[in-house]
């Protein structure tokens, strides 16, 4: 089914990503975690259908996603970022396999923390974010998304590592290979949410079940 919505709000989170407020279509429920199908109510773009993850909380009045866009080539993303209030999106059913399943470790490269965020903001508001942490990888410090925000919510329990050193010491350089999994997780028992380009997901994804990690407790776009 197709519903047809109106942006509310456009916001810069980052240099090369933005989180839009759409209208939230009646009895359209999610949950946090999923996603549905985007595409862009314009002439030649109907039918151009991406993936993207809800970034609000289900008891809002309206959707949120948060979008990094891709200016290398003429994309939907590019397209999206071009876009102001009052254009329109044409959304589609609700789909995905990452959900909460208790306590444990997310790790999330780039872009790939869209499915954990209002997974996040859900607990944070809740009162049961205690227990959990989150591993986030990007290029640059410029590049985390929301990094305010989980640090309000998560304080020490989120580890920030940078594939190319900003000059200080405050951030991890380097990726999150099995060293680094040894160094920072105690119990391999525990819940993995895992979400990134696809290389890392599966290299990390085995990597977990390498040192212990039930199939079944790692959590993963499949």
């Amino acid at each position: 089914m197709e519903h047809i919505v109106r942006i509310l709000d456009i916001a810069q989170v980052t240099h090369n990503v933005k989180a839009f407020r759409v209208e939230k279509p009646d009895n359209y429920v999610f949950e946090p975690g999923q996603a549905t199908e985007v595409s862009i109510n314009q002439q030649s773009w109907e039918d151009e259908k991406r993936p993207f993850t809800f970034t609000s909380l289900n008891e809002e009045h309206f959707l949120e996603f948060t979008i990094k866009g891709y200016f290398d080539h003429n994309g939907v993303t590019q397209k999206l970022h071009s876009l102001v209030p009052g254009d329109e999106l044409i959304l589609r059913d609700i789909w995905g396999a990452i959900a909460y399943k208790g306590e444990g470790t997310f790790i999330a490269g780039g872009a790939g923390i869209t499915p954990f965020i209002s997974i996040l903001r859900q607990l944070y508001k809740d009162g049961r974010l205690l227990g959990n942490q989150l591993f986030f990888a990007n290029q640059t410090e410029d590049d985390i998304i929301y990094k305010d925000e989980l640090d309000k919510m998560l304080g020490n329990n989120v580890q920030y590592l940078l594939s190319r050193s900003s000059g200080s010491s405050r951030y991890y350089v380097g990726r999150v290979d099995a060293d680094y999994l040894k160094s920072h997780v105690k119990d391999f028992s525990q819940h993995f949410y895992v979400c990134g380009p696809d290389e890392m997901v599966k290299d990390i994804s085995d990597l977990l079940t390498d040192l212990g990690a039930q199939p079944d407790a790692v959590v993963f776009e499949k």
